[in-house]
């Protein structure tokens, strides 16, 4: 079973940073596609960013200059900083794994990965 484990959210004032992390499996580290997608209440599901197997990152247009993807190989860890952080981003952040959709993972964000973690809430107040 295929567990990812989300930590690091909080509350933060706007224009502060913030980090969240996702332990996933040490065999998929380097070899998986992996994405944050966040869900404000009342709202979809949305994708945030992606870390493709190839090294490649992209973001969602919202995010682009301010939140940053990356990987930690060592500790098996995915994590997304988050700068300059606005009300409109607070929201449950979900770590993904293991794409399952046709294609490069990082030709846009899409929704099609088989495990999701529990998520970690992220609170900007103004």
């Amino acid at each position: 079973q295929v567990r990812l484990v989300e930590s690091g959210g909080g509350s933060v004032q706007a224009g502060g940073s913030l980090r969240v992390s996702c332990v996933v499996p040490r065999y998929a580290i380097s070899t998986w596609c992996m994405a944050w997608f966040r869900q404000a209440a009342g709202k979809e599901r949305e994708g945030v960013a992606v870390f493709g197997s190839d090294g490649r990152t992209i973001y969602a247009d919202s995010v682009k200059g301010r939140f940053t993807i990356s990987k930690d190989y060592a500790a098996a860890t995915l994590y997304l900083h988050m700068t300059s952080l606005k009300p409109e981003d607070t929201a449950m952040y979900y770590c993904a794994a293991g794409f399952t959709g046709r294609g490069p993972c990082t030709g846009e964000i899409r929704r099609e990965f088989r495990y999701w973690g529990q998520g970690t809430q992220v609170t900007v107040s103004s």
